[in-house]
């Protein structure tokens, strides 16, 4: 009995596109930690919710530069093994950042924003303009 190895090169498989190297920047930036947003606007304000479980709030950074939100956060883990001669056994890095920018639109008061986390969900609200908010219905008398 012979193996025969089929080669499809010429069909390649979808999955094998898709874990190309270079698909969306790299596997490895594919499977990065970058939090997942949900966007709602009410009456009133805005709100952004980034899921980011593990952190605390110190971890987070939030910037408002020319109408552009960015939210970022940079964590740097360090552990280490020895062994009884004080030789590394084992030593492990972990480095774990993300980086999302929103831009804005002209109806935000970006005085008022305000940011809080808690249950692992950075929540940011971000309040309209008093000239953005609905104006209540009116009655025109006629003359």
């Amino acid at each position: 009995m012979n193996l025969v190895k089929k080669n499809y090169s010429n069909f390649p498989s979808i999955i094998d596109e898709f874990l190309k190297p270079d698909w969306f920047g790299g596997l490895q930036n594919f499977q990065s930690n970058i939090p997942a947003v949900n966007i709602k606007e009410t009456d009133t304000h805005y709100s952004l919710e980034l899921a980011a479980p593990g952190k605390s709030k110190d971890d987070f950074t939030i910037e408002i530069d020319h109408n552009v939100l960015t939210v970022s956060s940079e964590m740097k883990n360090e552990s280490e093994q020895k062994d009884d001669t004080g030789r590394y056994t084992r030593r492990e890095f972990s480095y774990a950042s993300f980086r999302r920018a929103f831009t804005l639109p002209d109806t935000v008061n970006t005085e008022d924003i305000n940011a809080n986390y808690e249950n692992g969900v950075l929540l940011v609200t971000l309040p309209k303009k008093q000239e953005a908010l609905p104006k209540p219905k009116r009655l025109i008398s006629i003359q």
